[in-house]
């Protein structure tokens, strides 16, 4: 799943600075309660005779949550990682955690041993998604459930979807001609269409609007604290999440009493059956519709937005780019058809601006785990309960294994990176199943965007936001015309 960052200058974060402060005055209450956990936590770590990985845990509750919530992210963790090594502990949100960093440790956690972390999230965040998701599970429910969810975005399943999204683009480019738009905010309504079109096999005309609206309260929400007062953000979206469940629950039953279950991911999950010829339940099939489109949406808006960046301030890739995609272009217009999937597998070029993208922008810094037991790891001691925090970011930009990390080159994608080098979408049994239906997005909407527009930043101010993810200031506005109106 994804971490989500709280922006400093949003109210929430002012709120949270708020409870901070409170939560200050009750500091000795807090340090006196732990003394016991200290003192077993003591205990048991001489008796495995094993240190604590090095690090500091910052304040009493409060960790270095604050630091990491106000410091650019590659600072935070390279900085600590040049002090402590690939293995170091801090306290987040008051959670003793453990960071890891080099790509073997990664693997350990996510792969080889990875029946030692379990994912973890805040409670909040399981009742806004819903507790039958397949992020918040396990074992036999969740096997039966990545095989549902994977089957519905091979590749075998989503290339009968390049007609049907390249539609969507179609439609939604002309609305940026002659104006200055917010990429992120446009990313997000084209991601959130073709996440509606993933999930239920269509357009949902009638319903689209005021699911876009509930999905809005929700998102603000979850990135909120969670204080469920009336008037928070975490009220309202829980109100939109309980209002999101009744209109997906009236679609499952429409479609259970259709002769024909339909396609999208609620197909797949309306036809399945365990062992035992059981379906799955209405709200299980909800929980997992709403958890899917709330993954697929603002993660890929994001990726899409630092493409757009990265493409206008590296002219020569860009024209580069334009070039391979008017290649395609020429050949489609010849064979009078529309874009297929062959030919997205045919922009080498453009994949790899894709892939460095990816690794530069680094939309996911890390996941969070949490030791089930007691474990011996690195020459470390990890005790039960310890989140456990693969770090994606510090592996993209380690110069070891991407030379100038800070450089966008998209060349060294021309030899495939180390193994557990590049992991955009995590890696192991609850790596993102999505993968291939974000790229697909990029392909598409990159062909068109190339060939038949141009785009300029407008403000030209660096820097970036994380609300809740990396990206460049103010949410990218540009300006965008048609490239037949520019003297070229």
């Amino acid at each position: 799943m994804h971490y989500f960052f709280f922006s400093p200058l949003s109210a929430s974060f002012l709120f949270f600075l708020l409870l901070l402060l409170l939560l200050l005055l009750g500091t000795a209450v807090v340090f006196f309660s732990l003394l016991p956990f200290r003192f077993l936590q003591w205990r048991h770590h001489q008796h495995k005779r094993l240190p604590l990985p090095p690090g500091s845990m910052g304040w009493p509750y409060i960790g270095e949550t604050l630091k990491l919530y106000t410091e650019n992210p590659n600072s935070f963790f390279s900085n600590r990682q040049k002090r402590h090594g690939d293995v170091f502990k801090t306290s987040i949100l008051g959670c003793p955690c453990v960071m890891v960093s080099s790509p073997e440790a990664i693997k350990v956690v996510l792969v080889t041993r990875a029946h030692l972390f379990k994912p973890t999230y805040p409670s909040s965040k399981e009742r806004m998604i819903g507790p039958e998701a397949i992020f918040f599970h396990e074992g036999p429910y969740h096997s039966r459930l990545k095989k549902l969810v994977q089957a519905s975005f091979l590749p075998s399943a989503i290339r009968g979807s390049v007609s049907a999204i390249e539609q969507i683009v179609l439609k939604f480019l002309p609305t940026w001609n002659n104006g200055v738009v917010n990429t992120l905010q446009e990313m997000k309504k084209y991601t959130f269409d073709v996440a509606i079109l993933s999930a239920f096999g269509h357009k949902l005309d009638l319903e689209m609007e005021g699911i876009k609206h509930l999905y809005r309260s929700l998102e603000k929400g979850y990135n909120s604290m969670p204080i469920n007062l009336p008037g928070t953000p975490f009220r309202r979206a829980m109100k939109a999440r309980q209002l999101l469940n009744e209109t997906f629950r009236r679609l499952i039953a429409k479609r259970r009493g259709s002769s024909k279950q339909g396609g999208g991911l609620l197909g797949i999950l309306l036809g399945a059956k365990d062992q035992h010829l059981n379906h799955l339940s209405d709200s299980q099939i909800a929980d997992n519709i709403i958890g899917v489109i709330f993954a697929a949406h603002d993660t890929t808006a994001s990726v899409l937005t630092w493409l757009l960046k990265y493409l206008h301030d590296n002219r020569d890739l860009l024209e580069a780019v334009t070039r391979e995609q008017e290649g395609i272009k020429a050949s489609i217009s010849e064979a009078n058809r529309g874009l297929t999937w062959d030919d997205t597998r045919r922009m080498p070029l453009t994949g790899r601006v894709i892939q460095e993208t990816l690794r530069t922008a680094s939309i996911l810094s890390f996941t969070f785990r949490e030791a089930v037991e007691d474990v011996e790891f690195e020459g470390y001691y990890i005790p039960k309960g310890w989140k456990v925090l693969p770090l994606f970011r510090s592996i993209h930009y380690c110069a070891d294994f991407f030379p100038q990390p800070e450089k966008f080159d998209p060349s060294r994608f021309e030899v495939p990176p180390k193994p557990n080098t590049f992991l955009p979408f995590g890696n192991g049994v609850h790596a993102c199943p999505g993968s291939e239906l974000a790229k697909l997005e990029m392909f598409v909407l990159l062909h068109h965007l190339t060939t038949s527009y141009r785009w300029k930043v407008v403000g030209g101010e660096d820097g970036i936001q994380y609300v809740p993810f990396p990206v460049p200031q103010r949410g990218l506005p540009i300006e965008v015309t048609p490239r037949k109106a520019n003297a070229e």
